[in-house]
């Protein structure tokens, strides 16, 4: 884990840099140009910096060592960054969507020109920033990447609607792929949103079938039954279990074995931390929880 941290802390810096620099750019492009896409775009370009901030705070947070009073240190800060983000991106979206619907109702004249210039070099600074995040599973650097990836979209966009109102003169399109573009990063958003709040929640991971892994640890020579199963995340990317397991073994060494047995199978789970409690005798208010049908181990 420790790794992944390192890797994309200094991509986040220099994202950060080359974001906030377009942030200005655009802005200005935009109020010069007169176009709404292009403030839109600078507004999404804002809300990366911010996005990339949390981001790159969250990581520092989390690679902290745990302490007497933090025994898990700041693992939950990423998550706790990509629920922030993903509602600042939504917001922003709403505002687009609101600004959007003004200027369909007032259309207002637009230098293209200038518009598309300003989008082109924003699009080229957000593939600069994209290929810079792209392929970790780290929950919060992925919430950061989205940013970017739908402000590269809306620069697309922002792109063909210079192209068009050049041509034909119909400042409308301005406005309308705004909206569209605000629509689209809302519902990314929204998945983002819903994997931080199941992880805040402590669900089960989406990536673990609970029958499967109880089908597994059941399997394990001696194991009669297991009870008191939680599986949760930790953070984006370590799982968590708590079981107790139910075996009438009496010798130590065998039960050791069988620990560590089970601890191996759950690291393809990416299980990385479990809790077993070997019990002789089932608790009293539970029950042995059986594997789903169909499934062998």
């Amino acid at each position: 884990m420790a790794h992944l941290h390192r890797d994309y802390k200094k991509s986040l810096q220099l994202a950060l840099v080359i974001t906030f620099l377009f942030f200005i750019i655009e802005l200005v492009g935009g109020l010069i140009s007169g176009s709404l896409a292009l403030v839109s775009d600078a507004g999404h370009m804002f809300s990366d910096v911010l996005a990339l901030l949390l981001s790159l705070g969250a990581i520092t947070l989390a690679a902290r060592f745990p302490s007497k009073e933090r025994t898990y240190g700041f693992l939950r800060a990423e998550i706790f960054a990509a629920f922030i983000n993903s509602l600042l991106l939504m917001a922003v979206s709403g505002v687009i969507l609101w600004e959007a619907y003004q200027r369909l109702l007032s259309p207002a004249p637009i230098q293209s020109g200038l518009m598309g210039a300003v989008a082109v070099a924003g699009l080229i600074a957000n593939i600069a920033v994209a290929f810079l995040l792209h392929g970790s599973h780290n929950l919060n650097v992925k919430s950061a990447f989205l940013h970017v990836i739908g402000d590269a979209v809306s620069s697309v966009a922002v792109i063909a609607a210079a192209i068009w109102i050049a041509f034909t003169g119909q400042v409308f399109v301005d406005p309308l792929l705004s909206g569209f573009i605000a629509v689209m990063i809302i519902v990314s958003a929204a998945g983002i949103l819903r994997e931080t709040i199941a992880i805040l929640l402590q669900f089960t991971p989406r990536s673990v079938d609970f029958d499967t892994v109880i089908a597994d640890m059941t399997s394990v020579k001696g194991v009669e039954g297991v009870h008191h199963v939680h599986i949760w995340s930790l953070s984006s990317d370590i799982n968590v279990l708590d079981a107790h397991i139910y075996s009438c073994e009496q010798d130590t060494a065998k039960i050791g074995e069988m620990k560590r047995e089970i601890k191996e199978r759950l690291e393809k789970y990416h299980i990385h931390h479990s809790t077993l409690e070997f019990e002789c005798e089932e608790c009293a208010d539970c029950e042995v929880v059986e594997p789903a049908k169909g499934h062998s181990g």
